[in-house]
């Protein structure tokens, strides 16, 4: 077992080398504690009991707020914190080695990041923030003591991970077996679903990614991806005002990927 980092060191910012000296950090229950942030039940067990409960938020480090385009931190950088979003957007980047940026990932309110650092002890992607944006830094070692204490943390831990592993499979079905049109419509009938389980609205949304990310993370040239939103505001399917969009009619974009 992972013997209990000393409160001490977890009150030291220079600890952590994912949250530099500049960055903009408000300590633990500065604003709203874990037993009433409306997302608790993304994080956390539905269930969980009073003592697990307050175990984990003394186990958050600092709640840290990105401006847009700010990096939560750097491929290479040493892992040793994974982070929740509490609201805003944050996109995983991989940079290749024509030094073009390849999305990988888009990461909602309530979502656990920075696990792909677990591996190698350094994370091997950028993420970066896409709007103004909270995180709630959790230190992994305090974390997986956690989790070898209270049985339901645990499982729930293990059920965050096997979502985000679920969600590559997903991405990789898109990129080897989809279209223009179907690509188009998985992602955006999964941002609905993944909005609604953050508790917003599924059909009423901005989109924070540009065409080109959105491209990015789909394997999709700029135009065609401008084209197929297009196609589906003249067939009624959604409405786009700029980042603004509005799913019409959602079972016609299911029906899309139904053929």
């Amino acid at each position: 077992m992972l013997a209990q980092i000393p409160t001490a060191s977890l009150l030291n910012p220079a600890r952590f080398r994912g949250v530099p000296q500049h960055a903009d950090v408000t300590r633990p229950h500065s604003q709203t504690s874990c037993s009433d942030c409306r997302l608790r039940g993304s994080c956390l067990p539905g269930r969980i009991s009073e003592r697990p409960l307050e175990a984990f938020a003394a186990a958050v480090f600092a709640h840290r707020r990105l401006k847009h385009g700010q990096a939560l931190f750097r491929a290479g950088e040493v892992f040793d914190s994974v982070y929740v979003v509490r609201s805003g957007f944050v996109k995983s980047v991989v940079l290749l080695e024509d030094g073009r940026e390849q999305v990988t990932g888009l990461h909602m309110p309530g979502e656990m990041l920075g696990m792909d650092g677990l591996a190698s002890g350094r994370h091997v992607s950028d993420a970066v923030a896409l709007d103004d944006t909270e995180i709630c830094v959790v230190p992994y070692e305090r974390l997986e003591t956690l989790s070898q204490q209270a049985r339901e943390v645990q499982r729930h831990l293990h059920r965050m991970f096997s979502n985000e592993i679920v969600r590559e499979q997903r991405m990789m079905l898109l990129l080897g077996s989809m279209n223009a049109e179907e690509r188009i419509s998985a992602f955006l009938l999964n941002l609905s679903e993944r909005l609604t389980a953050g508790r917003y609205s599924p059909s009423q949304f901005v989109l924070r990614m540009t065409r080109e990310e959105i491209g990015s993370l789909l394997g999709m040239k700029l135009e065609t991806v401008s084209r197929t939103f297009s196609k589906f505001h003249k067939a009624g399917l959604i409405e786009v005002d700029g980042k603004q969009v509005r799913i019409v009619k959602s079972s016609g974009l299911r029906g899309i990927l139904g053929r």
